[in-house]
């Protein structure tokens, strides 16, 4: 059996642009793609916490050190510049590899700036 797991995670980014008019992607700053381990037109879901949109679309690599996370083509309607999005990309693994896999977490400041990476997601208290 084959498992869709959480591969990497980009977590809290500021949109900085929505490009309407751009052949659809989302480009990321290459500091956050490297980190992340998201492979440039790898497959990306988009998580809108401003407006609880939620999408597809592929990644590409933007400047290093940019910042930059656009939103291109149809997706900028699912997103504006200033909305906070979480990024997720997701492999598929068989039951043995998931039970040793860990995930990749990626944070960062206020202005999109890697802050620190973990492996796992502190569980809350009841």
């Amino acid at each position: 059996m084959q498992l869709n797991m959480l591969k990497a995670k980009i977590h809290r980014v500021r949109v900085t642009h929505a490009e309407l008019h751009y052949e659809g992607s989302c480009a990321i700053d290459g500091r956050l793609l490297d980190a992340s381990g998201i492979r440039e037109y790898e497959q990306i879901h988009i998580y809108n916490v401003n407006n609880g949109q939620r999408f597809i679309t592929y990644a590409i690599r933007a400047d290093e050190g940019s910042g930059i996370i656009s939103v291109n083509g149809a997706a900028a309607h699912r997103a504006a510049p200033g909305d906070i999005v979480i990024i997720c990309a997701y492999a598929q693994l068989s039951e043995a590899e998931a039970a040793q896999f860990k995930p990749t977490l990626v944070y960062v400041d206020q202005e999109n700036r890697l802050t620190h990476t973990k492996h796992s997601i502190p569980k809350q208290a009841a």
